[in-house]
């Protein structure tokens, strides 16, 4: 019997990732269910060579397009994430991947849990800003968690099953983005292309820009600290530009755990969904070079600002995580519509959120989805409300 997955966010790098993987295992999956935003030319595509019945694409305009294309196919077609419980109609599918990019991502996380005997989840935002919810549900529905992060899968793979009292602490590697070895003079002079341009990584633009900035290894401490149960004080950052080597685990009985592997999201995503099992995936055989010249260098707080955004969270989860991936959000895009520099992001965000309006959120942690998702709306409008009213934005 074939097993029943769905991916919401198929569209996506990590999305189309997993479909690659399929596209050679049609005889062991039926994709019960596919998820966009608005790109409805690769959904169509997918949904065609899969023979897909369900699918949700949000963007109003979008899936009216769509609506008119798939008429001859049978496929069920909605807008929205709430017809959830009627597409899965209360029987468990075998597998989920959700890598809905932004907070966005988090409410149909939550509600797709109870539908899955398994969830893979890629989304940072989701884990940073709901974690607590996510954990909830995933106990209370008896699902199992695979991270899908390249970090967090290593780390996952180094420790499943371990006791975290036995590390002494867990490093997280980063590549140092487009960055790395540029003249801290010339930042000033950083541009979209510049930005995008990712020395080993192939990703979507948003999170090529938080690569570049280095929020993502912001958000992947949290994940991890999240996720692993580790306090802050135990978790810390190497950058290695090879992206070689994804974790390193030290114990306290001396022994050191190494997780290194091809630069390719392809290894953790058929992970996630082969794991335990006797599927094999082809890979480049072991790169020597590399390991014999790792270059594994603390990171400089000079060179990437970012990283001091550690020095104001907690080791408990409180809505003040949701206040920085929101305002992030906003500065980011307002960086690729060319309003503001890319210096700018780091200064602006650090500007915001240390308003006393939002340092309150310290100590203030979210009961419910409704808490996350209003705060998120709020704090979105007041970052733009600010940078339009600077002189800087036109």
């Amino acid at each position: 019997m074939k097993k029943k997955i769905a991916i919401l966010g198929s569209t996506g790098s990590i999305g189309k990732n997993l479909i690659n993987i399929l596209k050679k295992e049609k005889n062991k999956f039926q994709i019960h269910l596919l998820s966009a935003h608005s790109d409805h030319k690769t959904l169509l595509e997918q949904v065609k060579k899969f023979n897909v019945k369900n699918i949700i694409i949000t963007d109003l305009s979008s899936y009216l397009i769509l609506k008119k294309k798939i008429k001859k196919l049978k496929v069920n077609i909605f807008n929205s994430y709430k017809e959830l419980d009627s597409i899965f109609k209360k029987k468990k599918i075998d597998y989920v991947m959700s890598s809905i990019i932004g907070v966005d991502g988090l409410h149909p996380t939550i509600d797709i849990i109870k539908h899955t005997k398994k969830i893979a989840i890629a989304n940072k935002e989701s884990i940073i800003c709901g974690w607590g919810l996510i954990q909830k549900e995933l106990n209370k529905h008896q699902t199992e968690f695979i991270p899908v992060d390249s970090e967090h899968f290593s780390l996952w793979y180094a420790i499943k099953n371990m006791n975290v009292n036995l590390i002494e602490k867990i490093y997280l590697t980063a590549s140092g983005g487009p960055f790395f070895k540029l003249p801290l003079k010339k930042f000033k002079y950083i541009d979209i292309n510049n930005a995008l341009n990712h020395p080993t990584w192939k990703m979507g633009n948003k999170i090529s820009i938080d690569s570049a900035t280095m929020i993502n290894k912001v958000y992947e401490v949290i994940e991890a600290k999240n996720i692993f149960k580790i306090p802050f004080k135990k978790i810390d950052i190497l950058v290695h530009p090879k992206s070689y080597i994804h974790a390193i685990v030290k114990f306290k009985n001396g022994l050191i755990k190494i997780i290194a592997h091809d630069t390719t999201m392809k290894i953790p995503i058929f992970n996630t969904l082969f794991f335990n099992t006797n599927k094999t995936i082809k890979t480049s055989d072991l790169n020597l070079d590399i390991l014999n010249n790792l270059n594994l260098i603390k990171i400089d707080p000079k060179r990437y600002p970012m990283i001091k955004l550690l020095n104001l969270l907690k080791d408990k989860h409180t809505l003040y995580d949701t206040i920085v991936v929101s305002a992030n959000d906003v500065l980011v895009n307002l960086f690729l519509q060319k309003k503001i520099k890319f210096t700018q992001i780091n200064i602006k965000l650090f500007k915001f959120i240390k308003e006393k309006e939002f340092l309150k959120y310290r100590n203030i942690y979210p009961q419910n989805l409704n808490d996350i998702l209003n705060l998120n709306k709020y704090v979105r409008l007041k970052v733009l409300e600010k940078v339009y009213k600077s002189s800087n934005v036109k």
